[in-house]
């Protein structure tokens, strides 16, 4: 397996930002192809959380180029692919990355969350898609890689249900999505992290479900991990940049769950 794998290649990286301090899915995932040789446009709709994956890529910072948008915008989506492709003439990887939970049932939740939620989490998948696959058919070559969640499998321990309901449908649409093109040379796979430690945990995720309490939080998840600890952005990273490179050039419409084990116990 070549160090740079990514040579000559242009990445588009949404939600490339993070945020919090430490190794978010998307700030491991533009640094992590950046330094295997990529040209990486990392979108973000917070231009200060692109500045902080600068500051962290060190050296394959020349090779990030950071681009504002909304993910739930077509008209949005549509100027991202447009920059890319006039910046560097080509697209070869898209990483949909975008993503985040909201408590609650059906009951419970609001009507107004439920509808955020399905944008964010799926339409946005939706428009990415829709905005760079005309450029990737033209080349006859690319590779999508959706991020989904161990919520769109199973139960994983809080009521969430459109997030579960979205990440799910992730997961069909690559597939549904990889079948259609792959007779023109397109490739689509997606990554289903588990319950890892990032920073939305701390800055999110402890806020909703365990008072604040940040390590009682960390604690609750690590004993559903039969591993027995917690991975990071770095792990989702290692398996997004697998599916999107020559080594898997013979795998499309599959999953790679990133979970430590805990989508595979009975309990």
């Amino acid at each position: 397996m070549s160090a740079r794998r990514f040579e000559g290649r242009v990445a588009i990286v949404t939600g490339a930002g993070c945020v919090g301090p430490g190794w978010g899915n998307g700030r491991a995932i533009a640094v992590q192809l950046a330094e295997e040789g990529a040209q990486v446009l990392a979108v973000d709709r917070d231009a200060d959380r692109l500045a902080e994956t600068l500051e962290r890529a060190g050296d394959a910072r020349q090779a990030i180029h950071p681009w504002t948008a909304d993910v739930t915008s077509s008209a949005s989506l549509a100027a991202m692919a447009a920059e890319c492709l006039q910046r560097f003439g080509r697209i070869d990887v898209l990483v949909n990355n975008v993503g985040g939970s909201a408590a609650g049932g059906p009951v419970e939740m609001d009507e107004a969350v439920w509808d955020t939620q399905v944008d964010v989490n799926l339409k946005s998948v939706f428009l990415a898609c829709k905005h760079v696959l005309p450029t990737m058919v033209a080349q006859r070559s690319g590779a999508i890689v959706n991020i989904a969640s161990t919520s769109g499998l199973r139960w994983t321990g809080s009521a969430q249900v459109a997030y579960a309901a979205t990440k799910a449908g992730v997961i069909q649409l690559s597939r549904v999505v990889a079948v259609q093109h792959a007779p023109m040379g397109v490739r689509v796979n997606t990554v289903v992290p588990g319950q890892l430690h990032t920073p939305m945990v701390e800055v999110r995720l402890a806020r909703q479900r365990a008072g604040g309490d940040v390590d009682a939080l960390l604690a609750q998840r690590q004993k559903r991990i039969p591993l027995g600890f917690m991975g990071d952005g770095r792990d989702t990273a290692a398996a997004v940049l697998y599916l999107a490179s020559d080594d898997a050039r013979f795998v499309t419409g599959t999953e790679i769950v990133v979970d430590g084990g805990m989508t595979a116990r009975c309990d």
